[in-house]
């Protein structure tokens, strides 16, 4: 009997070796800062990291020679099989949300300044003539062949890094890579659990200060957040974020201030995060009801907390959050 503390202190370092080491590494790309960290050999991350490179050569709406770039400059051509993957995968997305995510409404967020950092607020006639080009249905796209109607320039900027992690995630699970974390930007995936068997726990960030206003526990997902508080400009005392409504051609006024998507397709949730902000709460309820593979976390311009039922018992309060009512999304 009093070799069982031996035997226990023995088997203790057995499980402790077993735990593989942690490979981390922080770049710069898709015009943020992108972390990737995976328990497994060090070449995980490095083909990562080239993944990400080559995804921002074929999809940067700025980069010459591009696939996006040479296409919005002579309106139609051929693109990359993965350029194409994803722009369909893209107008799905746009279907699904009846144009509150719209990959054709780039002139407008160039028009406002967002892409070059030269804030304006356009001429109401200006807005109307770019919004003649924003029609994401009569994108044309059969073999790799990419026809664009008049007027229209794409910007799969809203699902890039979202299909980026989830190219990742299936490479390290091909792998065999058991547990690792991708945060490419705040656009987060999660693959497996972590070492010791637990859940990742990834934090929602406070849209009104630099706390956080929960986290939820997740494993094989992606947790994606998208806001108004993460890039805008001020005039005359007003916001204007960059999140465009391709409805008006004006940033997005919903009521809704943070949007948190987690399912298990970073795409599908990195698109949503962008139209669910468009479409505000009731609208947001509605598409949840109809549609399964997504949860929501949604923070109001008031401050007021719903997560849909499905985030009920992994959705944790925080930073003052603790005592807040969080009103629960239910189907029935």
């Amino acid at each position: 009997m009093r070799r069982l503390p031996l035997l226990a202190a023995a088997l203790a370092l057995l499980l402790a070796g077993c735990v593989p080491t942690a490979r981390s590494s922080t770049l710069f790309a898709m015009d943020t800062v992108m972390e990737l960290t995976v328990y497994g050999p060090r070449e995980r991350v490095d083909e990562a990291a080239e993944l990400i490179h080559d995804a921002e050569g074929l999809l940067s709406v700025t980069a010459e020679g591009s696939d996006i770039a040479l296409l919005n400059s002579a309106g139609e051509g051929e693109v990359h099989g993965e350029t194409a993957a994803l722009l369909a995968r893209a107008l799905e997305i746009c279907a699904l949300t009846d144009g509150a995510l719209d990959i054709t409404v780039y002139p407008l967020v160039r028009a406002w300044g967002f892409t070059t950092g030269e804030y304006r607020i356009p001429e109401d006639g200006e807005i109307e003539k770019l919004l003649e080009g924003v029609d994401y249905a009569s994108v044309r796209l059969e073999d790799g062949a990419v026809t664009l109607p008049r007027g229209a320039l794409l910007d799969l900027g809203a699902v890039a890094k979202g299909w980026t992690a989830d190219l990742i995630a299936e490479g390290w699970r091909e792998a065999g890579v058991k547990s690792g974390l991708i945060n490419l930007g705040g656009n987060v995936m999660a693959v497996g659990s972590k070492p010791n068997g637990g859940d990742w726990v990834v934090g929602i960030r406070d849209p009104f200060s630099d706390g956080l206003v929960g986290a939820v526990s997740v494993r094989d997902a992606a947790v994606v957040t998208s806001g108004g508080y993460q890039r805008y400009f001020e005039e005359d005392g007003v916001r204007y974020c960059h999140i465009i409504d391709p409805q008006t051609g004006r940033p997005a006024d919903s009521g809704l201030t943070s949007v948190t998507v987690i399912g298990a397709e970073g795409v599908l949730c990195d698109g949503l995060s962008t139209a669910v902000y468009v479409m505000g709460l009731d609208a947001a309820e509605e598409l949840w009801r109809e549609n399964a593979g997504f949860e929501l976390a949604l923070v109001t311009d008031e401050g007021e907390i719903y997560i849909t039922e499905g985030l009920e018992d992994v959705f944790t309060p925080m930073d003052g959050y603790e005592n807040t009512e969080i009103q629960v999304i239910r189907r029935g």
